[in-house]
């Protein structure tokens, strides 16, 4: 073998070590690299917590009650039909307790309050609003039940979930909206 042969051999086999010790550093680190955007999309929580309270976009939240029901009723004992209600499933109420902070900039009299239920699967369920006769509010913009700055206000959280996933429930999650400070927060039961 001639020494020119030889020390192209080396300079390539040194040239591809290189790069496989590159990509390996770059596929163990890159879940610990990752920035705001990707975190959101993948659906990582940034923080857990114990029912709180917990401070978010200037709203402090503090998770009350969980509770299982098969249907919901109104004062008149009559039943709430919420969407995706069927054989199988769960009305599950999440009962939390907001205070409103003076920061906190009101659209068109309210502002969101979005909470997804979240199981130890990595499932997730949106909130539906109940606008019959339910008796608590279910979403922040309610102009029957005002929220007040600085004063606890209760709020419901409504989800339908398969009836095999109550089990598995570990508590909701809170997202922030303000650009560049990303927080999604799990409310642990």
């Amino acid at each position: 073998m001639k020494l020119s042969d030889r020390a192209f051999r080396l300079t390539a086999q040194a040239a591809l070590l290189v790069t496989l010790l590159g990509l390996s550093a770059f596929l163990l680190l890159r879940t610990y690299l990752g920035d705001d955007e990707r975190v959101f999309e993948e659906g990582a929580v940034t923080e857990v917590v114990s029912k709180g309270p917990v401070t978010i976009d200037n709203v402090t939240w503090k998770l009350d009650s969980m509770q299982p029901y098969t249907t919901l009723v109104d004062k008149d004992k009559k039943a709430i039909k919420l969407d995706n209600q069927v054989a199988g499933t769960t009305v599950v109420v999440v009962t939390s307790e907001l205070t409103v902070l003076e920061a906190r900039r009101y659209n068109d009299g309210g502002f969101t309050c979005d909470a997804m239920l979240r199981d130890d699967r990595g499932n997730v369920w949106k909130s539906q609003s109940v606008f019959r006769d339910f008796p608590l509010p279910t979403y922040c913009s309610d102009n029957d039940n005002p929220i007040k700055r600085n004063e606890p206000t209760k709020i419901a959280h409504v989800f339908v979930v398969p009836s095999s996933a109550v089990q598995h429930l570990t508590g909701i999650q809170v997202e922030s909206t303000e650009v560049g400070d990303f927080r999604r927060v799990l409310f642990t039961f």
